[in-house]
């Protein structure tokens, strides 16, 4: 296991248990007692966890992990579906994306293919995101036209918040919102872990003509604490392939295509 992957984990378990002794997280991570001290004495560094004697406790902050140590997680199925949510992208759209790990893997998919010119200014594809990472890979690309909202950044997502952002987003018109979420119900809907990205979030889907989910397996038949919008909203949910088909029933009940890839 990676070092980022051990981290992943190991924040994952404090954010579970609230404490973690060394010899546990051994026995959880299958590593070495010098290696997770290693681990921890690093995390503590980054004001991530504290370290006390014998092991670690959760840090006074909300628990949702950066985005850097979120990376790793299921990464070969974040890119299927990234490659199957920018097919669904035509030429020359205009696209809402918030930030997130899978997000951030379909502005990529949408940057690197070859799209003819579609505004008539050379432009393949005009990209509006409230996500600092994403805008800060996709401005270099001459051929995109990208746009940034103002805002308030998030330090563990790289989004950007607040009354700036969503009033950009209220003077705009959007083909598509490709949003990631941390969960979606059949019956609550997409929704996030922080209602200041959820504002933002719902904004971008408001503004939409069509609205694409992109969530991992283990996001859904969820809920998180802040609705980013109702399920009935939801144009289309691209998924992997261990979604479940119980789970997968409720949503095509609602009359939405749902994408298993």
């Amino acid at each position: 296991m990676k070092a980022h992957e051990r981290w992943t984990r190991l924040l994952e378990l404090l954010g579970e248990e609230g404490h973690l002794s060394v010899n546990e997280a051994v026995e959880r991570l299958d590593a070495s007692a010098a290696t997770v001290r290693r681990d921890m004495d690093e995390l503590a560094r980054q004001q991530l966890l504290t370290r006390t004697r014998g092991g670690a406790v959760a840090a006074t902050v909300s628990y949702d992990l950066p985005l850097r140590y979120k990376t790793a997680r299921r990464a070969d199925e974040k890119q299927r579906i990234a490659r199957a949510a920018a097919a669904f992208i035509p030429p020359g759209a205009i696209v809402g994306v918030n930030g997130g790990t899978t997000t951030s893997e379909v502005a990529r998919e949408l940057a690197t293919r070859a799209d003819p010119g579609g505004t008539g200014q050379g432009e393949a594809l005009t990209l509006v995101t409230n996500a600092i990472n994403i805008a800060n890979e996709l401005a270099v690309r001459p051929h995109i036209k990208t746009v940034l909202t103002g805002g308030v950044a998030r330090p563990s997502s790289y989004e950007l918040t607040g009354p700036l952002a969503t009033t950009v987003l209220e003077h705009l018109a959007l083909d598509y919102a490709v949003l990631g979420v941390n969960a979606v119900h059949p019956h609550f809907g997409a929704a996030c872990h922080d209602e200041g990205e959820a504002s933002v979030n719902r904004a971008i889907a408001d503004r939409a003509a069509a609205i694409i989910v992109v969530a991992d397996a283990t996001k859904l038949g969820r809920r998180a604490f802040a609705q980013v919008c109702p399920v009935g909203s939801i144009t289309r949910l691209v998924t992997d392939t261990e979604a479940p088909d119980d789970v997968v029933a409720q949503f095509t009940a609602q009359n939405i295509e749902v994408i298993r890839v």
